[in-house]
């Protein structure tokens, strides 16, 4: 019927059916999720201005008995959710975690192989910032078991590195990434654009160093002001809305000039090297987060549960120990309508989208209790439906908050 939409979805398929009984009976999934393991190390030498995640300045003396203790007893207690799964990708992060000794790192890989199972190519990587004493240990933590680096770059301005607040100037930047190159051969640089007064010229000469090194990722993020951080409360003078476009523009085009994929709203790679522990997250897979203030999200056959633990690092240390789980300060289950919203959050993040069967994979959710709301994106010019395939638009990217707004119930 040429004067008729196509319906997206066919209602009510065998398989469908198949799915609705298997729903109905107690079992959510079939089949569990791949398995990440995120490990939280929450020092920092100081806190920046624009940060707002879970870090806390260092004292003269990091506690690493005390933290690897606490962490010994995290994983343990949360054995009995994971057991008999494997483990594809460790990420250590922060939190500055190369402020750990190689000693530490090692012990806690250490630790971390005698408990769980790791994939035999298993990505490891550990967050690091160019400070000239953490990157001189970045060969013994190769040696220990890392194989991907991250390094907290941000910018290779000299004036810009003051005002953002950063322990670091581009000199140690650049030996810095000198260093993890020739210990691993993964390295990531984060940079931030839209920075305090920063021209468009000056985007562009620090995405042109980057991409001089011959890494194979970045991560790319505009400079937001977050609430609760001391930008929020003193905020500087960004550039306006017309020049961070331009910089988006010029960002885009440089970095596929220079042989890189844009596959994540703030993630190039080149062929081959996407992270694949961010990737497990976008694709709505499980990870265990042991660490203050790291979530996980765990599937079971019937259920899927979100757990949160305490933020305070003394404070988990202290309930960790404690062997009765009054570390982890939140936990829930997700529901029928917590699960599209979820779910799509994460998958709409990559640029080719994910297989349509994904969503009732990893979710236990039918494709077709969604229908209305794929088809309102659809009909949006958001989202596109196509050979098994669902993904944002060109259009869907640019307005992604509100293509994603569309599957809260």
């Amino acid at each position: 019927m040429s004067g008729e939409r196509q319906r997206i979805i066919p209602i009510a398929s065998e398989s469908q059916v198949k799915q609705r009984h298997m729903r109905d009976s107690g079992q959510r999934l079939t089949a569990l999720p791949p398995l990440s393991l995120y490990v939280h190390v929450p020092w920092c030498i100081k806190k920046c201005p624009y940060c707002d995640f879970n870090s806390h300045e260092a004292p003269a003396s990091v506690p690493e008995a005390d933290y690897l203790a606490a962490l010994t007893q995290d994983i343990d207690q949360a054995l009995p959710l994971i057991w008999g799964r494997q483990i594809h990708t460790v990420f250590i992060g922060g939190g500055t975690p190369s402020l750990m000794s190689e000693g530490a790192i090692d012990q806690l890989l250490a630790t971390i192989r005698a408990r769980l199972a790791l994939w035999p190519d298993a990505e490891i990587t550990l967050e690091a910032n160019p400070g000239a004493a953490e990157a001189h240990r970045f060969k013994a933590y190769a040696q220990s078991g890392i194989n991907r680096l991250s390094l907290g770059i941000q910018s290779f301005n000299d004036q810009q590195l003051v005002r953002l607040g950063r322990a670091h100037d581009a000199r140690q930047a650049r030996q810095a990434i000198d260093m993890a190159c020739a210990a691993v051969a993964r390295v990531n640089l984060d940079l931030m654009y839209g920075l305090p007064d920063q021209t468009l010229a000056q985007c562009q000469a620090d995405l042109t160093e980057a991409v001089g090194f011959g890494t194979e990722h970045l991560s790319l993020y505009q400079l937001t002001l977050e609430p609760q951080t001391v930008f929020a409360k003193y905020p500087p003078t960004l550039p306006d809305e017309s020049v961070i476009e331009e910089m988006e523009q010029a960002i885009e085009h440089q970095v596929v000039q220079a042989g890189w994929q844009r596959y994540e709203v703030s993630a190039y790679a080149k062929p081959g090297a996407q992270c694949r522990h961010n990737l497990n997250y976008w694709t709505f897979g499980d990870y265990l987060g042991v660490g203050p203030g790291a979530h996980s999200k765990l599937s079971f056959p019937d259920r899927i549960i979100r757990q949160a633990r305490t933020r305070n690092p003394q404070q988990w240390m202290q309930a960790a120990m404690r062997v009765d789980e009054s570390h982890i300060t939140e936990q829930r289950e997700l529901t029928d309508e917590d699960l599209p919203f979820e779910f799509f959050l994460n998958a709409l993040r990559l640029q080719h989208g994910v297989p349509v069967s994904l969503f009732h994979e990893h979710t236990g959710v039918l494709l077709a209790d969604v229908q209305p709301m794929i088809e309102r994106a659809v009909d949006k010019k958001l989202l596109t439906v196509s050979a098994g395939v669902i993904a944002p638009t060109p259009l869907g990217w640019r307005h992604l908050n509100e293509l994603q707004t569309v599957f809260l119930s």
